[in-house]
């Protein structure tokens, strides 16, 4: 362990909890609607928060830092390609309502 095992430790814990609620309230409203890019907004972010955690574990418990921030890179790369993805994914479904203030 070093110097900077409880500030990564802190960030992971706060990355994990901030990460785990926004990728629950994105599964929730997958479940609502049915809509696949919320769903895919839900995988992106699971995918960041578990590459956070997996990182963390293995600098935590595999005392190897080089490892751990590959591993957390690697998935953060992959929940971003997620996140574009869930961007483009079923645009056809979508529709716009417009209102006109009238007071």
């Amino acid at each position: 362990m070093n110097e900077y095992t409880l500030l990564i430790a802190a960030g992971n814990t706060a990355t994990l909890v901030t990460g785990g609620a926004v990728a629950t309230l994105a599964y929730r409203a997958f479940r609502r609607t049915g809509s696949p890019a919320l769903r895919a907004l839900a995988l992106g972010f699971a995918c960041i928060v578990l590459g956070s955690v997996v990182g963390g574990a293995i600098h935590l418990l595999g005392n190897n830092v080089a490892l751990g921030v590959a591993a957390q890179s690697l998935a953060t790369a992959g929940g971003f390609a997620v996140l574009l993805y869930s961007l483009f994914v079923d645009r056809s479904t979508t529709e716009t309502v417009s209102m006109r203030w009238s007071g």
